[in-house]
């Protein structure tokens, strides 16, 4: 890039022209409310085997019976009850047989005098003179000459076993009112009245474009600085769940010339979502784009909420048109705090319900002052009874964090942080309250996920939180989970995990890593070196950049042992996975860190051994016994899981 073009860069950057307004959440959906036009789109009509998840338009009047006649609801034989009375297994009536076998569609030819009765099928048509149906199981048949003779040995009153016509739905009456929404159930009482059409609400077309150079489509090729095209796929999907109909723009560069006519074809529809393109960033250009419409155009760009910030919501024509922020975290909730209510409203359908429930953070959690911060977590039930709140704190680029998120928190504008204990509320994310059966938390492992995903198979569900071995001991202690995974070394003695327990847990072996420096190969400051030879030196080295652990992990225990009081460039970056390290040191971000062997082979780097460690399991005595945990214990010990663990490069103790 020319001298010019930067200086043009980060002027334009500096001006921060666009979020000249921040604004409140609730005034942001007020503004956007004010605009909008939240009619349902219309009607049309389509097939009942087209009507799942449909709105209905009208209300439904049956213009039939069901049933359409009196009918029988067992197998037996139509007759008048007051020829019943009297029967008993020591005293039947006899009944004679009329020449006829009424099964289900048939229509009955005979009428059922006195003193007669007929053979009646499941679902078969009452006959004349007929007003009630014994149960075969209360019947014996017999010949007496040439008739056909049934003996009655339990009485029964008129209607018994009849399912009358009209009983279940009569002919005028209202069955289904404007607005429902058809599932299978609904489906099926259209069916029963003889519907084959349904006057329905159309779908809102919902235009989705992704904007930026740096986007690319999956299934392309990736290349460095790219990331591919998460939000696209989720908002379409997001948006056929809300009743809608997603029309797919693509990927725009930043080109004006490339954007314009794109966000002209969205127009068109009912509703447009771009995706990216809300900063202030010179190469942004979807704002200035939608800066240009009006009725009232841009009502608010820039909201007080985190994430999502520069969300920017504008209406033209009473069409929603919205500017998503472009990373995924961010996209997906300032998606169902603003467009989902209105896309609801479009499609016919009802207010979502809100379901909140009460629980404490398990630790400290900073935050912003000057604008609400929403928190993902993840919902645990502690020894106590309570639940926990486990923030996923992948931040807003995280394309995961939305997905594993049971619900999310709101932290008040002006709070800096929110202590550990705190009791919170917890807005859900979805439905499902079914606790997991089995709940690990502590260091992650791709170890772990072959114990894991073994368990899956086998119809478990598994909540794997994955908080470093510090936060998965202190879970433990607290009764938080089934299963803490740590891989802690105490300086001193230099033993792993045991001296870390308390009276209340045990201790399950695992499986050993290797831990040792990760580095580009061919690197002649690393190469043919011990892991203590190299560590020391690349720590006086300042032009050799450290990428650090975590604190609180096992790998920043070791890592602080290595190094001593040195504290090499580097040093406070802090990777929050062995992935993260190994990336950083093969993109030249970093040249080295401390990582398991499996990661450097994954990624193409030199390794230098350090040190074999114990990832062990710690469990607490009470939780010991549960079915899921002896089924993580026998998952642990099966021979194919153990055989898996080898090939991943792990050494597997002998059983214990």
């Amino acid at each position: 890039m020319r001298r010019i073009d930067i200086r043009r860069f980060v002027a334009q950057a500096a001006r921060q022209e666009q979020f000249l307004e921040v604004v409140g959440r609730d005034e942001a959906e007020a503004r956007f409310r004010r605009h909008l036009d939240l009619t349902p789109k219309g009607a049309e009509t389509v097939p009942l085997g087209a009507a799942l998840g449909r709105v209905l338009a009208a209300d439904v009047v049956a213009e039939v019976d069901v049933p359409g006649f009196d009918r029988s609801s067992v197998d037996g034989f139509a007759v008048r009850a007051a020829d019943t009375q009297g029967a008993g297994e020591d005293t039947p009536v006899v009944l004679r047989l009329n020449e006829e076998v009424l099964s289900a569609g048939r229509v009955p030819a005979l009428t059922v005098a006195p003193g007669t009765a007929t053979v009646l099928a499941t679902g078969g048509m009452l006959p004349r003179g007929a007003d009630a149906v014994v149960m075969v199981e209360h019947t014996e048949s017999h010949e007496e000459g040439d008739a056909l003779l049934v003996e009655i040995r339990k009485p029964v009153v008129p209607g018994a076993f009849v399912a009358a016509a009209g009983s279940d739905i009569g002919r005028g009456e209202t069955v289904m009112r404007r607005g429902q929404l058809l599932t299978s159930r609904e489906i099926g009482v259209l069916a029963a009245i003889g519907r084959a059409e349904v006057s329905v609400v159309r779908r809102p077309r919902v235009a989705i474009l992704s904007t930026g150079d740096e986007i690319v489509a999956p299934g392309e090729p990736i290349r460095p600085g790219a990331v591919y095209d998460s939000n696209a796929a989720i908002l379409a999907a997001a948006v056929e769940e809300l009743g809608g109909e997603p029309v797919r723009l693509g990927i725009a560069r930043d080109d004006e010339a490339e954007l314009a006519p794109l966000v002209e074809q969205g127009l068109a529809c009912d509703a447009l979502l771009l995706s990216g393109g809300t900063s202030k960033g010179a190469g942004d250009l979807s704002y200035r784009i939608v800066n240009r419409l009006t009725d009232p155009g841009i009502v608010a760009h820039g909201v007080a909420l985190k994430p999502g910030k520069p969300l920017c919501l504008a209406v033209t024509k009473g069409k929603p048109v919205v500017i998503l922020p472009g990373f995924p975290t961010s996209a997906m909730f300032t998606f169902h705090e603003f467009v989902a209510p209105v896309l609801r409203a479009l499609a016919g359908l009802p207010p979502a319900a809100k379901e909140t429930v009460d629980a404490t953070v398990p630790m400290r959690l900073g935050s912003e002052r000057g604008r609400t911060e929403y928190v993902m977590v993840s919902l645990v039930r502690g020894a106590d009874g309570l639940l926990a709140a486990y923030p996923l704190s992948k931040g807003s680029g995280a394309v995961t964090a939305f997905s594993a998120a049971d619900g999310f928190i709101a932290i008040d504008p002006q709070a800096e942080a929110v202590e550990a204990g705190t009791p919170v509320s917890v807005q859900r994310i979805g439905r499902d309250t079914r606790p997991a059966d089995l709940i690990v938390i502590g260091s992650h492992c791709v170890g772990l996920d072959a114990i894991t995903g073994r368990l899956v198979e086998e119809g478990l569900t598994v909540k794997a939180l994955n908080v470093g071995s510090m936060g998965g001991l202190a879970a433990a202690r607290r009764g938080e989970c089934d299963v803490a995974a740590i891989h802690l070394m105490d300086p001193k003695s230099g033993e792993y995990n045991r001296p870390f327990l308390t009276p209340a847990l045990g201790l399950v072996t695992g499986y050993r890593r290797l831990q040792g420096i990760v580095f580009r190969k061919g690197d002649v400051r690393f190469e043919g070196k011990t892991a203590e030879e190299a560590g020391l030196a690349a720590a006086q080295d300042p032009d050799c950049i450290l990428v650090n652990r975590n604190a609180g992990s096992g790998t920043r225990i070791l890592t602080d042992r290595l190094l001593g009081a040195a504290r090499p460039t580097g040093y406070w970056s802090q990777a929050k996975s062995h992935n993260a390290v190994a990336v950083a040191v093969a993109q030249g971000r970093a040249d080295w860190g401390v990582a398991i062997e499996s990661v450097a082979t994954l990624y193409g780097l030199g390794f230098l051994p350090l040190q074999a460690e114990h990832y062990d399991f710690v469990i607490p005595s009470d939780r010991r016994d549960r079915p899921a945990v002896r089924r993580f214990l026998a998952a642990l010990a099966d021979p194919a899981v153990r055989e898996r663990l080898t090939a991943l490069g792990f050494t597997v103790p002998e059983a214990e």
